[in-house]
């Protein structure tokens, strides 16, 4: 039987670029810029926090123009929006749209904050324009008028109806 010699050209060039290709799947530069982009993460939010720097990205205090506590309940798809102080029904929608969004949220930060039943939350307009709800028992709240005129109108519905 006749033993076969490799010639060391092709598979020895093959072998080569397999070898190099192996050890840098991931590059040596990217790896250490990435760690580098952690640790400036970790270092910059450390001194903001050491040093007390005051938040610039959290909306001024404003005065209060309306503001309303009502009971937000939904199905996933169906919502009914009632008046915590006479439990008139403010809204009742068979497609919640944005505002069962919304209450998606709510309901994860009550199960997170292991809040019971369904207390109110607080509806609030400000001087500025600025719309927001708040959960008191959940400490969860969120900016309305963030998520475009159309659904801060239908908030403001809610608000101002009667």
């Amino acid at each position: 039987m006749a033993h076969r010699t490799d010639t060391g050209l092709y598979f020895d060039a093959e072998a080569r670029a397999m070898e190099r290709r192996d050890k840098e799947l991931i590059p040596r530069r990217l790896v250490i810029a990435m760690f580098s982009l952690a640790l400036a993460s970790v270092l910059l939010a450390s001194f903001a926090v050491l040093t007390d720097r005051p938040r610039v990205g959290t909306p001024a205090d404003a005065p209060i123009v309306s503001e309303r506590a009502v009971v937000i309940e939904g199905d996933g798809r169906s919502i009914v929006v009632t008046d915590a102080a006479t439990d008139e029904v403010v809204l009742s929608l068979s497609n919640g749209g944005f505002i069962s969004v919304v209450n998606d949220g709510l309901e994860r930060a009550r199960l997170v904050a292991r809040t019971a039943g369904n207390p109110p939350v607080q509806l609030t307009l400000f001087e500025t324009g600025r719309l927001s709800l708040a959960d008191p028992a959940s400490g969860w709240s969120t900016e309305l008028s963030s998520f475009g005129d159309a659904n801060t109108r239908v908030w403001l519905n809610v608000l101002n109806k009667k």
